[in-house]
C-alpha cells in the first residue's frame, strides 16, 4: 500500500470517527431534519413546475393562440407556486437551521461537560485560547456545515437530478451536450477539497494563537504595563494577525477558485445549449417553449453546479473543525474512578503516606521520592522548604488532582485509589497557591463552594481569615464587586477570601498551600491563631514560606528536593535539624533587616 493510501485510510477512519460524535444530536432532532428535508423537495418540486407554466404560454404567443384569459391563467398559476415556493422555504429554513443551532447547542453542551471531567495534566498541554478557539471559531464551521451545508448540498442533489430529467424529457440530445463541461467540474472539486481541508487546518490553529495571545494579554495586562510592554506585546498580536490574514488569503485563493470554476462551468453549458439548441429550434426539432423552458431548467442545474464548491468549502470546514473537537472529546482523564469504589471510611480523616514517589510528564527528577509520613486525626501539620521541594506538589496529590501509584496514599487506612474521586474531594477543602476568584460580589466568591450558606456564615468565615472589617470598608461591602480574577483587591485580600471560601466549605480536611504569602507575618500569624477554634476535630495542612507562623504547629514536616528530611515540633526541629536550623535563622535575620528597614 502506498504512503499516500496510508493517510487516505486514516483520514477516512478520523472523519468516521467525528461523524459518529454528532450521530446521537442527528437522531435526536431527525424529524425536524426530515421535515426540512421534505418541505425543500416541496420547493424545488414546485420550482420545476414554473418552467413548464412558462413553456405553455410561450408556444401559446409564437402559435397566436393566446388569450388573455389563457395568459392570466399562466400568471395566476405562477404566482400560486410562487407563494408555496415562499412559504415552504420559510419551514425549510426554520427547521433545517434550527436543527442545526439544535446539535451546536448541544455539541458545546457535550464539550463543556468534557471539559469539566478532565484534569491538570491536561489544561497544562492545552492553551486556554486553543479551548476558547474550539468552542467558538470551530463550533460555528461546525453549526454552517449543518445548517447551510446540508442545505444546500440536499437542494443541490434534489434539484440537479431532477432539472437534468426534465431537460432531458425536452431533449435528450441537447441535454448531453449540457453536461460535458461537468466532468471537469468534478475532477477540480475533488483536487481542490484536498488543499481547502489543509489551509483551513492552518487557519484554525493559527486563530487559536490568536485567542490565547489576546486571552493572555488581558490576563496579564497589569503586569503588561508594569513594564511598559504594551507595544512590544501589540506588535506580537499584530504579528500573529497578519499571519492569520495570511493563512485566510491562501484559503480565500482556493475557495475563490471553486466558485468561479463552477459558475464558468454553468455558462459553458448555457453556452453549449443557445447554440445547439438554437439550431434545434431553427430545425423544428424543438419548439421555442421548449427552448426557453430547457434555457429555464438549465439555469436550475446551475445553482447546483455553482454549489459543488461552496458545499465542498462548507463540508471541508466543518469536518475539519468536528475533527479538532473530536480530538479533545477522545482526550480521557488520568484521573478515573475504580471500577467498584469502595464507601469513604468513616471518622475523622488520616492520611498516610507510604513510600510516596511522583513525577511530572517531561521532568527528569522526581518531584517527590519516597515520602512516608503519617498526619493523624484532628492534627494540624506545617510543611516547609524551599521553592521547588515539592510542597506544593504534595498538595496538589492529596487533593486528588494528579493520579498516584496503589499503596501510596492511605486514608483512614484506605488506599485513595480504591475510593471515588468524588468521595475524596468532596472532603477536601484546598486552597492553592495561585488564588483564583470570579468576577463576581465578594459574597459570591466566599460562598462559592457553599451557595446556601447565610450572610451571618459568610462574614464567620471571613471574621476568621481577618478581612471582614476590609470587606465593610469597600463601598457596597460583601456585595462589592471584585473584578476580573479580582483585580481590585490586593494579593493579600484575596488569598484570605479564598481561605474564607475554603473555610465555609466545612469539610474534614484542609490544605493550604502557602495561600498567605502575601500578607504580612503578624497577619499571617493571627490567621493560623484564629483557625484554632475552627480546626479541632479536622485534619489540616498548612503550607508555608516562612516558618515563624508554623511555631505553634503540632507538627512540622521539613521538605528538601521531594524527601522528607526532617519532621518534628519547632524545639525539636531547631535541635535536631541543621537544615531547619539555618533556614529558621536566614528568615529571622532577613525580617531583623526589614524591621530595621
Amino acid at each position: 500500500m502506498r504512503p499516500g493510501e496510508v493517510q487516505s485510510d486514516v483520514s477516512g477512519t478520523r472523519v468516521a470517527s467525528s461523524l459518529e460524535r454528532i450521530r446521537p444530536c442527528v437522531r435526536r432532532y431527525s424529524f425536524r431534519l426530515v421535515g426540512g428535508l421534505v418541505a425543500l423537495l416541496i420547493v424545488d418540486l414546485l420550482q420545476l413546475g414554473i418552467p413548464r407554466l412558462v413553456k405553455r404560454a410561450v408556444d401559446l404567443l409564437s402559435q397566436g393562440a393566446a388569450s388573455q384569459t389563457a395568459l392570466a391563467q399562466s400568471a395566476f398559476a405562477i404566482f400560486a407556486l410562487a407563494v408555496g415556493i415562499a412559504s415552504c422555504r420559510f419551514v425549510w429554513r426554520y427547521l433545517i437551521l434550527g436543527f442545526s443551532r439544535m446539535v451546536e447547542r448541544d455539541l458545546r453542551d457535550d464539550f463543556f461537560r468534557h471539559l469539566l471531567t478532565l484534569d491538570r495534566p491536561f489544561f497544562q498541554k492545552k492553551p486556554v485560547g486553543a479551548i476558547m478557539a474550539l468552542a467558538t471559531n470551530d463550533l460555528a464551521a461546525v453549526q454552517l456545515a449543518g445548517g447551510m451545508g446540508v442545505v444546500a448540498c440536499a437542494d443541490a442533489a434534489i434539484m440537479g437530478i431532477a432539472a437534468l430529467a426534465c431537460m432531458a424529457y425536452i431533449s435528450p440530445q441537447l441535454t448531453l451536450i449540457a453536461v460535458i463541461p461537468m466532468p471537469l467540474l468534478a475532477l477540480l472539486t475533488r483536487v481542490l477539497s484536498a488543499r481547502l481541508h489543509r489551509r483551513f487546518v492552518k487557519v484554525q490553529e493559527q486563530f487559536s494563537h490568536l485567542t490565547e495571545c489576546a486571552r493572555n494579554t488581558i490576563t496579564n495586562i497589569r503586569l503588561l504595563k508594569a513594564y511598559t510592554q504594551e507595544a512590544p506585546q501589540a506588535e506580537v498580536f499584530g504579528r500573529l494577525g497578519r499571519q492569520y490574514q495570511q493563512d485566510n488569503l491562501r484559503l480565500a485563493r482556493v475557495h475563490g477558485t471553486l466558485f468561479p470554476i463552477s459558475g464558468l462551468v454553468g455558462n459553458t453549458s448555457l453556452l453549449l445549449v443557445i447554440f445547439f439548441g438554437g439550431r434545434l429550434v431553427v430545425g423544428n426539432v424543438i419548439t421555442v417553449g421548449d427552448f426557453v423552458a430547457f434555457i429555464s431548467y438549465l439555469y436550475l442545474l446551475t445553482w447546483p453546479m455553482m454549489a459543488v464548491g461552496w458545499v465542498a468549502n462548507l463540508f471541508q470546514r466543518g469536518l475539519t473543525s468536528l475533527g479538532r473537537l473530536d480530538e479533545v472529546m477522545n482526550a480521557k482523564p488520568t484521573l478515573v474512578d475504580p471500577p467498584h469504589p469502595l464507601p469513604f471510611p468513616a471518622g475523622q480523616t488520616e492520611i498516610a503516606l507510604r513510600t510516596l514517589h511522583f513525577q511530572y510528564e517531561g521532568q527528569e527528577q522526581p518531584a517527590l521520592a519516597g515520602v512516608s509520613c503519617t498526619i493523624r486525626a484532628g492534627e494540624i501539620v506545617g510543611l516547609v522548604g524551599r521553592s521547588g521541594s515539592g510542597k506544593s506538589t504534595l498538595c496538589h496529590l492529596l487533593a486528588r488532582q494528579y493520579p498516584v501509584a496503589d499503596g501510596a496514599i492511605f486514608l483512614n487506612g484506605v488506599d485513595v485509589n480504591r475510593l471515588s474521586l468524588g468521595s475524596v474531594r468532596e472532603r477536601v477543602a484546598y486552597v492553592p497557591q495561585d488564588v483564583l476568584l470570579f468576577s463576581d460580589t465578594v459574597a459570591a466568591n466566599i460562598g462559592f463552594g457553599n451557595p446556601a450558606a447565610s450572610q451571618e456564615q459568610i462574614e464567620g468565615a471571613a471574621k476568621i481569615c481577618r478581612i471582614h472589617e476590609e470587606i465593610l470598608g469597600f463601598s457596597e461591602g460583601y456585595q462589592t464587586r471584585i473584578g476580573e480574577r479580582g483585580v481590585k483587591l490586593s494579593g493579600g485580600q484575596r488569598q484570605r477570601i479564598a481561605l474564607a471560601r475554603a473555610i465555609l466549605l466545612d469539610r474534614p480536611m484542609l490544605i493550604i498551600d502557602d495561600s498567605l504569602s502575601a500578607v504580612d507575618l503578624e497577619t499571617e500569624q493571627e490567621i493560623i491563631s484564629g483557625l484554632a477554634d475552627f480546626l479541632p476535630g479536622r485534619t489540616c495542612l498548612i503550607v508555608s514560606h516562612r516558618i515563624a507562623p508554623l511555631r505553634d504547629a503540632i507538627r512540622i514536616m521539613v521538605l528538601e528536593e521531594g524527601r522528607l528530611l526532617a519532621q518534628g515540633n519547632h524545639a525539636e526541629l531547631l535541635a535536631s535539624s541543621d537544615f531547619y536550623r539555618t533556614m529558621y535563622h536566614q528568615q529571622q535575620t532577613q525580617s531583623h533587616r526589614e524591621e530595621d528597614v
